[in-house]
């Protein structure tokens, strides 16, 4: 089978949407396919590396960070060899620039198009919408004409099924957790890390730490986490929080204003490769994120053997088995409470927690997520062909 992945992120970004590019090409061609993904150009000039085609684009950071646009005409003479590659499916991931050259390209060669919906853009609206009643319509209408252009949408969880299915949308929608590579995680784990980091963040190895990874975002609500922070820093707790964003600076004067310094740690962004090694150094993962469609962190946390525990939100429903490997929180009391029943745990308890988080990761590996994958693109296949055959 040959796959054409389309998508607006990709490397260097780092993000879920990328990540998850990444895990599905990468077990598809082990799978025997053939790939090739279409992205958009860090620059305005437009070429091949591999089997990516980078479209020219321009920067649209005053809208989103790092979002891009792709320009007119950009990448036409590569856009003519994947038509003269024909690929027997397209698989959208974004909803933008990248979207519009896959609809050309499923036109012209009369193949499907399926598309992962991978943002809840009505926690976005502030990015571009001055009411959110305003940004919910309009994100309404565009999700709908998107789901007019393809044959399936794949949502990575069923928060975003009774989403889209809220939204009236016209084509099938179903449901498939983007897949992590487990074993990258579960070896930081083997190879203690937990000691390595703390010694490099200056931690003490008894200390109790709460551990969060990812974007410094305004969506990911993680002033929260601060303000329980001023609560739970009493009793010695340490907050770590690993990566950047644009709501960086605004975290770090609400640590000065709650005068938290002592007890919160901003890593700066961390590549890739050793993002695993920092889940290790938190007894828990933290989030306080209402905005994720999946939140594959909190699957990064459980392979590495990392129990949740996280403001409760519709993703998190087949993720989270209160008091087998985490537990989510609906306020304070609970995020506090959670925090010293954990204290007052045993090793053995603690140990029978932190296995039952590994093993509960297990069905997000990037195997059983390309399997699946696979499955939807064999019947689309099948159905266009025939429907388009009579």
């Amino acid at each position: 089978m040959r796959v054409l992945i389309t998508t607006d992120w990709y490397e260097p970004v780092i993000n879920g949407v990328v990540t998850s590019v990444i895990n599905l090409s990468r077990q598809l061609r082990e799978r025997g396919h053939e790939v090739k993904i279409l992205t958009l150009s860090r620059t305005f000039h437009s070429y091949i590396e591999g089997d990516v085609v980078y479209a020219g684009s321009i920067g649209l950071g005053c809208i989103y960070p790092q979002a891009r646009l792709k320009i007119p005409k950009a990448a036409g003479d590569y856009m003519e060899m994947l038509l003269e590659w024909k690929p027997d499916i397209v698989h959208s991931q974004c909803e933008f620039s990248t979207f519009f050259l896959a609809k050309r390209i499923a036109s012209e060669l009369h193949v499907p198009i399926v598309h992962t919906y991978h943002t809840v853009y009505e926690d976005y609206t502030h990015y571009f919408s001055p009411q959110k009643v305003w940004g919910r319509n309009i994100v309404q209408l565009m999700t709908k004409k998107l789901a007019n252009a393809v044959e399936t949408l794949i949502a990575p969880s069923d928060k975003i099924r009774k989403i889209l299915e809220g939204y009236q949308v016209s084509c099938p929608v179903e449901v498939i957790p983007s897949g992590i590579h487990l074993e990258k995680y579960q070896l930081c784990k083997k190879e203690d890390w937990r000691k390595k980091i703390r010694m490099q963040l200056g931690i003490s190895q008894d200390a109790l730490v709460l551990v969060y990874v990812g974007r410094m975002a305004k969506e990911k609500n993680i002033e929260e986490l601060l303000e329980y922070q001023q609560d739970a820093a009493k009793s010695g707790v340490i907050l770590v929080l690993v990566g950047d964003g644009p709501y960086l600076p605004e975290l770090k004067k609400k640590v000065e204003e709650l005068k938290l310094a002592k007890n919160v740690i901003f890593t700066g962004m961390i590549i890739p490769e050793e993002v695993g090694r920092y889940y290790q150094a938190g007894d828990l993962f933290v989030s306080a994120s209402t905005s994720e469609t999946q939140g594959m962190t909190y699957a990064e946390a459980l392979a590495g053997g990392i129990p949740l525990l996280c403001r409760r939100d519709g993703c998190l429903e087949q993720v989270v088995t209160d008091g087998e490997n985490g537990w989510q929180y609906d306020k304070k009391e609970d995020y506090l409470m959670r925090i010293q029943e954990w204290k007052g745990m045993g090793e053995n308890a603690r140990g029978r927690m932190q296995n039952k988080a590994a093993i509960s990761a297990e069905k997000f590996s990037s195997g059983n997520f390309a399997e699946r994958v696979e499955k939807i693109y064999e019947q689309q296949i099948r159905k266009y062909r025939y429907e388009n055959a009579a």
